[in-house]
């Protein structure tokens, strides 16, 4: 069962587009976060770390395939670190999965959106850069050529770090290409999800 992770901006809607494409993989669970956009704000939630905790305690039982963007991709990538029993596969689509993008080209996403985003989320540095070497579920990162949040080596970083990772290119793809672009994402989710087990 997929469970998909949307970015800051991104509400439970967000890959709506993807998961109506992927009915084969069985029921969605698409997960909106507290306090961003229109969503409702829970005072539980101050931190990565509690995000972190909200998205376990939504998951479903057993080990999900986890399919996540932008910011999504950082509490997913912790999920399959800290809870690796629950997540039996992995998509990071346009996210820094959690490293420094700073020294690696990407633009800052604070500019014009911190206003509109909880302060703790605007201020988190979270960095997981020294774990992803331990991150053992079968990981996808998927990238847009025109995406100046998360190019293209942000994505060979994660991949480089993640062992067996594998990479896939939306030409064109901007940061919210999931959603503009579900046609082209959805078939990289479906090959990945319905692979051979590992």
């Amino acid at each position: 069962m997929p469970v998909y992770l949307p970015g800051a901006l991104g509400t439970a809607a967000f890959w709506a587009p993807v998961a109506e494409r992927l009915p084969e993989l069985g029921p969605a669970v698409r997960l909106g976060w507290p306090g961003f956009g229109d969503e409702p704000h829970d005072p539980a939630v101050r931190s990565v770390a509690d995000l972190v905790g909200w998205t376990l305690a939504r998951l479903p039982a057993g080990a999900s395939d986890v399919v996540a963007q932008s910011m999504g991709g950082v509490v997913a990538t912790l999920l399959a670190l800290d809870h690796p029993e629950r997540v039996r596969r992995l998509v990071l689509c346009a996210t820094s999965g959690g490293i420094d993008v700073a020294a690696l080209g990407a633009a800052d996403w604070r500019v014009g959106y911190s206003r509109e985003l909880p302060d703790w989320f605007v201020v988190d540095r979270t960095d997981v850069t020294d774990r992803l070497s331990t991150l053992r579920a079968p990981t996808l990162v998927v990238y847009g050529d025109a995406d100046p949040l998360c190019p293209e080596a942000v994505a060979r970083a994660l991949v480089d770090a993640i062992p067996g990772a594998t990479l896939a290119r939306v030409p064109g793809g901007g940061h919210t290409m999931a959603h503009d672009r579900a046609g082209d994402v959805a078939p990289l989710v479906r090959r990945h999800l319905a692979g051979p087990p590992t």
